[in-house]
């Protein structure tokens, strides 16, 4: 009897990528090993979409398209490339209008996609149908999405293989058309015996002919065991990675995966291990030079109750080590599993799991619901779609009085077409303003990355990875320095008092030595009286300053908004504590700020 063929994705490129470095590798470091990939025989890949589309254009001066197009080079004309589009964010970072979903599709076909996995965080299926349209009307496969993970003891309501078989009813009532269906579990946590059920709940409603695959990651340690219980219950298809960045916050080995099934009925897409051993040398050998976080190799029994994917845990974790807090982590994961049961069951993957991030970030930070995370608030309040079960009704209101929105059930396309800023020929004046060619793939840079995509095609982005070489001051003992990150900050204890070091990066140097002021917290800054009555406002986090609304001399209200720090993605408001003048702005806008740093003075 000939064994059953199930295909298998390389997810190396992209969620691998994402998973273990943030997306942060260049791409002649790593298109040589497409080529042997190729030669081992792999012919699927995911190869762009999700967070490795701006992480292209934030951190590596490199151009997405650009990248994709010599992949298909690389890869072959027969490969199935794939990407990953959120429904109706695609690779944005916010909901886009409907002109921009299409013409993402446009853009994504012309640079040869294969396929689009389409999904949507909160599994409202309404999300999905408008960017499935258009994958179709461009030409490309749409693999529609029903994501998983699983709750947090003591919540029940969702996430089950009843919710999952709703979801699937769903989407055939819906007349979406799809040519396959992924059930993928960006955090890893679902159960074996619930992965079982799911996918064979699965092949009862959508028959045979229908191709169904697993994705999922090791990050809780049960990867293997999902794929086996998926690949028993009739799946056909499966995500693995190659190693070095393979397992922990990735997918499982394919080596490990080959090893699993051995003795079993599955021919894991004709891969050989001869040929894939040959190819993860070559791999380690290209990427020698990366960073790779402790946290991205290891299982995290953390995770069940706070579900986090692994492309979103080592993003988060990179940027506390380059804010200098990442001592909080574990605090912050412990957080989540409030935030997640009062936000409605939205699944932990991308942009949902920033939300969460962000909103269990700021209850750590400032205290528990002081701060509203913008992301989480509009969550809750229904401004991305229905969450899976009702939120908590007091976060739903504190949301509505902190972000000033009222509760919506509108379509989100709908609101998202009435903003300017979300049309074509928004963007295409803001290109015209900066004198850069308004082409499309340029129209869709600048919608997308906003400020940071008309850095990148003015060509003032940064370099931003982690790999030794790229600067000489690096210090490599550290491993986990950063090139072009700037002084590194430190607090020191001296005789019972706090100081902020900063030293210059690969330097023994100290630029400066500031008192930390042992403070009471306020709502989103910490006070502390100065001289001659005047009121100190101190940053609580380390950050970046965003905007400055106010200037020396004008008058604030109690409460009112002196500037914006931004942090983990999140914006953070920076409040009066009293009512007063402005004495002084002691910082500008881009700046970097350390914990307790002066930020301005009330008279």
């Amino acid at each position: 009897m000939a064994k059953k063929y199930i295909d298998v994705m390389d997810t190396t490129f992209r969620d691998g990528f994402q998973s273990v470095f943030g997306g942060r590798v260049l791409m002649d470091d790593f298109l040589p090993a497409v080529e042997v990939a190729r030669e081992t025989g792999i012919t699927h890949f995911e190869f762009g979409g999700g967070a490795r589309f701006q992480s292209l254009f934030f951190y590596l001066q490199e151009n997405a398209f650009e990248m994709m197009q010599r992949f298909r080079e690389a890869a072959g004309p027969e490969a199935n490339l794939q990407i990953l589009a959120r429904g109706i964010n695609t690779v944005m970072l916010d909901t886009a209008s409907r002109e921009m979903i299409d013409l993402f599709a446009k853009l994504f076909a012309k640079y040869e996609t294969t396929t689009v996995r389409n999904f949507d965080a909160l599994n409202d299926i309404r999300n999905l149908e408008f960017s499935g349209a258009a994958v179709k009307r461009h030409g490309m496969m749409h693999e529609i999405v029903v994501t998983l993970m699983d709750l947090p003891p003591g919540c029940t309501g969702a996430h089950d293989a009843a919710f999952y078989k709703k979801k699937v009813i769903e989407i055939l009532d819906s007349g979406i058309e799809f040519d396959s269906i992924a059930f993928k579990d960006a955090s890893g946590t679902s159960s074996p015996a619930k992965i079982y059920e799911t996918i064979r709940m699965a092949r009862e409603l959508l028959g045979d002919d229908m191709h169904i695959r697993l994705h999922t990651h090791e990050t809780a340690g049960v990867s293997v065991a999902c794929y086996l219980a998926a690949l028993e219950a009739g799946a056909d298809g499966i995500d693995l990675a190659a190693a070095p960045v393979s397992g922990g916050t990735s997918q499982p080995d394919m080596l490990t995966l080959m090893h699993a099934t051995k003795g079993m009925n599955y021919n894991l897409g004709d891969l050989d291990i001869k040929k894939v051993l040959k190819y993860q040398e070559f791999l380690k050998e290209q990427l020698k030079d990366y960073f790779i976080p402790p946290e991205a190799t290891q299982v995290n029994p953390l995770i069940p109750f706070a579900p986090m994917p692994g492309g979103a845990l080592t993003a988060n974790t990179q940027m506390m080590r380059d804010n200098g807090n990442l001592e909080m982590f574990d605090k912050v994961i412990a957080a989540m599993t409030e935030v997640v049961e009062k936000g409605g069951y939205g699944t932990s993957v991308t942009p949902v799991s920033q939300f969460y991030w962000q909103q269990a970030y700021a209850n750590v930070m400032f205290g528990p619901w002081k701060q509203i995370a913008p992301g989480y608030g509009k969550m809750v309040l229904g401004y991305f779609g229905r969450t899976p079960v009702v939120p908590d009704p007091e976060i739903v209101e504190l949301a509505s009085e902190k972000l000033k929105l009222e509760p919506t059930t509108e379509n989100p396309l709908d609101i998202a077409d009435r903003d300017e800023t979300k049309s074509i020929a928004y963007w295409k004046k803001v290109l015209e303003d900066e004198g850069i060619e308004t082409t499309e793939e340029n129209i869709f840079i600048a919608a997308s990355c906003d400020k940071k995509g008309i850095a990148f095609l003015k060509g003032e982005s940064p370099l931003m990875v982690r790999k030794k070489g790229l600067d000489s001051s690096l210090d490599e003992e550290k491993g986990s320095s950063m090139a072009n990150k700037g002084p590194e900050n430190y607090t020191v204890i001296v005789d019972g008092k706090k100081y902020n070091v900063q030293v210059a990066q690969g330097s023994d140097a100290i630029e400066s030595v500031t008192a930390v002021e042992e403070t009471k917290a306020a709502p989103a800054a910490a006070a502390s009286a100065g001289s001659a009555g005047s009121v100190e406002i101190h940053s609580q986090t380390p950050g970046n300053v965003w905007k400055i609304l106010k200037n020396v001399g004008d008058s604030v209200e109690e409460g009112e908004t002196i500037m914006i720090l931004e942090a983990m993605k999140m914006e953070i408001d920076i409040a009066a504590p009293q009512a007063g003048t402005i004495a002084s702005i002691d910082v500008a806008v881009n700046d970097a700020v350390s914990d307790g740093q002066l930020l301005a003075t009330l008279g």
